[in-house]
């Protein structure tokens, strides 16, 4: 008799060795209550930077029109940019001795950018929507460079200025992207200026 997804999922993966609420002693030397109290929020930023690397990447894939291939490429560059420090942020949690989270459900309620509706928007609203996202996480971003500062932890401080550069970076870009003399000005119905 065949086994369903469900029964076969349900049997073969069972309990974790170490479950994701566990906090490890961590290999660095930093104080445990200073790890246990910075890994949280570590993990929201993790999680904000996935949202944001799939939302980049579905403007990449939907991007058209008269500037598709500047775009087109500079989303690209964006979501490769978003993985590659998502990591960083999910190895320093590893090193503090916690366990990022990696359920894509899970990475969406702690996400402090809400995952855009399916569907394709207007090329400015997508811009819009990627901008907002990188404000939202630069403030949020700040707040934990700050505590950890406070917390006496410069790694993570360190590890976070990076990140917070690039996502500066990006958001200073996508504004210029959002000058008024580029792109359709967005008007309704698509009438051309």
């Amino acid at each position: 008799m065949p086994t369903t997804k469900t029964e076969t999922t349900d049997t073969a993966h069972k309990e974790p060795w170490r479950p994701q609420q566990m906090i490890e002693d961590n290999p660095i030397g930093l104080d445990q209550e200073v790890a246990e109290q910075l890994i949280p929020k570590l993990d929201e930023i993790q999680c904000t930077l996935w949202t944001l690397y799939h939302q980049y990447q579905k403007h990449h894939w939907l991007v058209e029109g008269p500037q598709f291939n500047d775009l087109h490429m500079f989303l690209e560059e964006n979501y490769e940019e978003v993985h590659k420090y998502l990591d960083r942020v999910a190895e320093r949690i590893t090193a503090l001795g916690g366990i990022p989270t990696s359920a894509p459900d899970a990475q969406a309620e702690l996400s402090h950018v809400e995952h855009e509706p399916e569907g394709t928007y207007r090329i400015r609203q997508m811009l819009r929507h990627d901008l907002d996202g990188e404000r939202t996480l630069a403030e949020t971003l700040r707040e934990v460079i700050a505590e950890a500062q406070d917390l006496g932890d410069p790694g993570t401080e360190r590890t976070l200025k990076k990140v917070l550069t690039k996502v500066e970076d990006r958001a200073h870009h996508l504004d210029h992207f959002l000058g008024e003399d580029s792109l359709e000005h967005g008007r309704p119905n698509g009438e051309v200026a």
